[in-house]
């Protein structure tokens, strides 16, 4: 299991205060935890996040989803 924290709680009660439209939050945090896990799969591809191609990034979730189906669901990155 990995304990990475897409936003934080202080993130998120700072997108909250910020002077924008409920949709316009619902999309800061959403780029802000995409950021993150685009770090995350960089790291484990080792390449920058530039350099990341849409096959990687679809070959990582791939990888999550079936470690979620062997191991749980408390398995892989992704804790929804």
């Amino acid at each position: 299991m990995n304990d990475t924290q897409y936003l934080t709680h202080a993130e998120a009660v700072e997108v909250e205060q910020a002077l924008l439209s409920t949709h316009e939050k619902f999309l800061t945090r959403i780029t802000i935890s995409s950021l993150r896990m685009l770090q995350q799969i960089a790291a484990h591809e080792g390449v920058k996040v530039e350099d990341l191609t849409p096959q990687q990034i679809i070959k990582w979730f791939e990888r999550d989803a079936e470690l979620k189906r062997s191991q749980g669901d408390t398995a892989g990155s992704l804790q929804w």
